[in-house]
């Protein structure tokens, strides 16, 4: 088979922008006596590594508090878009401070 001898046409593979950046939140200064929510999409292993990183995060954080992603559901899949519509609401209701989001490993 050959190629036509017209140029090719290039597309970047970044769409253009269609939302407005939003200012990050601040950071925290420190996990102590902090709670850390833990959001998954229920998929590989990321329930081995949530509890390697609450055993290593408990070893360096006093006080440090934890919410398992049982608390919100699954971020992927059919109920996706309501696990992400609760979560602003959860999150506050439960009083959390930071938010480690896996995929597993």
């Amino acid at each position: 088979m050959s190629l036509p001898n017209a140029p090719f046409s290039v597309v970047w593979p970044r769409s253009e922008m269609t939302v407005a950046l939003k200012p990050l939140a601040p950071r925290l200064d420190t996990l102590q006596d902090k709670t850390i929510a833990f959001c998954w999409d229920h998929l590989f292993r990321g329930d081995f590594i949530w509890d390697v990183m609450k055993t290593e995060l408990e070893s360096r954080y006093p006080g440090v508090k934890f919410v398992d992603h049982e608390a919100f559901g699954s971020t992927h899949g059919g109920d996706e878009h309501a696990v992400m519509a609760a979560l602003p609401g959860k999150l506050k209701s439960l009083g959390v401070n930071a938010v480690i989001s896996g995929i597993g490993a």
